[in-house]
């Protein structure tokens, strides 16, 4: 090999690498084969790992494991740091940036939720967060060295199964108009981000889409998607597709995902990607939402991963929303583990543990984990949501939180 093509196609392999998990590099040298976890060179480049001569090494590979993307929905965060939320560590240390601290325990991802015109909700404690909101705390997330996953809710509220309504600036548009207009809006916000600095790495086109999205105005039944029944499935999937095209153009590197939060049905969850299929919707990742008190135990996850993993093959997962209670419950739904700090820890450990049992699992974000009401001046001091990574009460980074990590 000639030294300087030696040094070019080490430099490309190292390139590669640099993001994902330790690597194992394959060395041909002469009619041997070294494995190494690492290289170096001495000798002014002349001799690799202090004993192979560069210019007799005939190639290089290396095997990189899939990397990992752990993280979590932070879209709350800016409010927090507004009421002076006092977010400790596990020992009670004082958190002086809780993106910083985030990333020193292993995350590498962030999520931010986007509504198109929040101030028309009807819960204005947790929905505000526009444009001008995300492409700030978008920008600090990349700024910190983390990717960012942007998550479209195409509502001005709260998008999820049970309520996927109009924009109220939309509500009069036909469906050829609004095809139109989910390409111009979702175009129009990933310049703003990417203008802003916060060029998305994960995008969502929709959150929560089960059963389809735009339904109308509030109370609407019209285009809601069920399996079994083929109406108002062109529709959805044409929408789909405009958003997914806006986003190849203006964000072409970026992966985007398809979310759905039907993981404990089994059917529901395959009938839904299979009409992905059908309709021709391109996307790269599937999303689920996985909660032990609305979706069952990690058993029945476990078989719908393996589902997704057998009929839809080549396609990553990622979980992007899972959560769990330390403290009283959700609802009156069990949850199946302890509301206590180590419960909601074993759960999390109990879950990583199943999920890197499913190769094309590659990502964990935790819903809400910045829920912190310890110090907070305003209106998130009350209403508690008792599901996040820090203890309302003290303020302190939990178990589960550390425990995270162990997913990468």
């Amino acid at each position: 090999m000639k030294l300087k093509k030696f040094f070019l196609t080490l430099s490309v392999l190292l390139t590669a690498a640099v993001t994902a998990k330790t690597q194992t590099f394959y060395i041909c040298y002469g009619s041997d084969v070294t494995a190494a976890s690492e290289i170096s060179f001495s000798n002014n480049g002349a001799t690799l790992n202090g004993s192979m001569q560069t210019t007799d090494i005939d190639s290089i590979t290396t095997h990189v494991p899939a990397m990992h993307f752990v993280g979590g929905d932070i879209s709350m965060l800016t409010e927090y740091e507004k009421q002076k939320a006092n977010f400790l560590d596990g020992n009670g240390k004082k958190i002086d940036n809780l993106l910083t601290f985030l990333k020193e325990q292993g995350w590498n991802a962030v999520r931010l939720r986007l509504f198109v015109d929040p101030t028309k909700t009807n819960d204005p404690k947790q929905v505000f967060q526009d444009i001008d909101y995300v492409k700030a705390l978008g920008k600090r997330i990349k700024d910190e060295g983390m990717l960012l996953m942007l998550d479209f809710h195409y509502s001005d509220t709260w998008a999820d199964p049970a309520a996927q309504w109009t924009p109220d600036s939309w509500l009069t548009l036909t469906d050829a108009q609004l095809y139109e207009k989910i390409y111009t809006y979702t175009k129009e916000c990933l310049q703003a981000m990417n203008a802003a600095g916060a060029s998305p790495d994960f995008i969502q086109t929709g959150n929560e889409i089960s059963y389809g999205m735009l339904w109308g105005a509030k109370g609407s039944q019209s285009y809601r998607c069920y399996m079994g029944n083929e109406a108002n499935w062109p529709r959805f999937t044409t929408l789909l597709k405009q958003a997914g095209k806006a986003c190849r153009e203006v964000c072409p590197q970026a992966k985007i995902i398809v979310h759905t939060e039907r993981a404990g049905q089994t059917d529901v969850l395959k009938n839904f990607y299979q009409q992905m299929n059908k309709y021709g919707v391109e996307y790269d990742i599937i999303g689920l939402s996985y909660y032990p008190y609305y979706h069952g135990t990690q058993a029945t996850i476990s078989s719908s991963l393996s589902m997704l993993e057998n009929y839809f093959a080549g396609k990553p997962i990622m979980i992007v929303e899972v959560g769990c209670a330390y403290r009283y419950k959700m609802g009156d739904r069990d949850q199946g583990y302890a509301l206590t700090n180590e419960g909601q820890r074993q759960f999390t450990a109990d879950l990583i543990t199943m999920l890197k049992k499913h190769p094309a699992v590659n990502g964990l974000f935790w819903w809400y984990p910045e829920a912190n009401a310890k110090g907070c001046t305003g209106n998130l001091n009350s209403g508690w949501y008792n599901a996040g990574l820090f203890d309302n009460s003290t303020g302190c980074a939990l178990p589960a939180l550390y425990e995270l990590k162990s997913f990468k």
